[in-house]
């Protein structure tokens, strides 16, 4: 974790501090060494927290984004009585999970139930083969209405697969030092829901994404662009079925009348 109590007062880790989880009000030690970030640490291995993942550069480097009071903020749910850490939780009340280990689906589906008003930004870095994959499903994308929107039919020829049944936005973040790649620069974004089976993917800059999330509740409307989508493509789909039908009784029609004449010279 980034902070702990220290004298009731959130402090960052320094070498030879020692001071309190705020979750749980355990002793915490602060862990200052070369091979990982300053980070605090219960003492043992014990961690209040279990959806709690070590932290990184990368995760530190987007909590960084956001005013320390909004970073690790604490969420309770007293009808089940549950506390969970969020990575970031705005003033507009959302919640910002950042993600870099392996999750099971069920802890994410747990996650955002519990957290409601909430986006996932991964790091679409950890696995060598998750870009390469993204880079090749990015042919099938299909444009929309809506500016930096797009449809694709297999989503899992873009995206690892835990993440396709997700109920919230999610953010794959694939930059890497030292690129100039246009496609690691900016977040993709898997909507939740589909529209006419197919999922909706966003482009959107990072300055954007922390633009908005500074100001307002959500950082797209992706449920009413989805709705908006999946309206219009089955008003679509329903206009080109009438029009098949018509088609084929114009057939049947013709058919009939070519049937009759021929009926009338015998």
């Amino acid at each position: 974790m980034h902070f702990a109590l220290v004298d009731n007062t959130r402090q960052a880790a320094v070498p030879g501090l020692s001071g309190n989880c705020p979750g749980c009000g355990q002793p915490v030690v602060a862990k200052c060494g070369t091979r990982r970030i300053w980070h605090w640490a219960h003492r043992g291995v014990r961690m209040c927290d279990q959806w709690w993942e070590p932290e990184t550069d990368w995760h530190r480097a987007w909590k960084e984004h956001f005013d320390r009071e909004w970073q690790e903020v604490i969420q309770f749910d007293p009808a089940a009585g549950e506390k969970h850490i969020a990575d970031v939780r705005t003033a507009h009340g959302l919640v910002i999970e950042f993600q870099h280990s392996a999750l099971h689906p069920d802890e994410r589906r747990a996650r955002e139930a519990f957290h409601g008003n909430m986006v996932w930004v991964v790091d679409g870095t950890r696995l060598k083969r998750d870009f390469p994959r993204f880079v090749a499903g990015l042919h099938s994308l299909r444009r929309t209405s809506h500016d930096s929107v797009f449809l694709h039919y297999w989503p899992d020829e873009c995206f690892p697969e835990p993440w396709l049944t997700s109920t919230v936005p999610v953010f794959f973040d694939f930059r890497v030092a030292e690129s100039d790649d246009w496609r690691r620069d900016t977040l993709w974004c898997l909507f939740p829901g589909r529209a006419e089976n197919n999922a909706v993917i966003g482009r959107l800059d990072r300055e954007a994404f922390v633009a908005a999330a500074l100001r307002q509740e959500r950082i797209l409307a992706a449920d009413e662009i989805v709705q908006r989508l999946d309206a219009q493509m089955r008003e679509s789909r329903l206009m080109a079925e009438q029009r098949e039908r018509e088609i084929q009784r114009g057939y049947a029609a013709n058919r009939a009348r070519a049937y009759g004449r021929r009926q009338r010279r015998f």
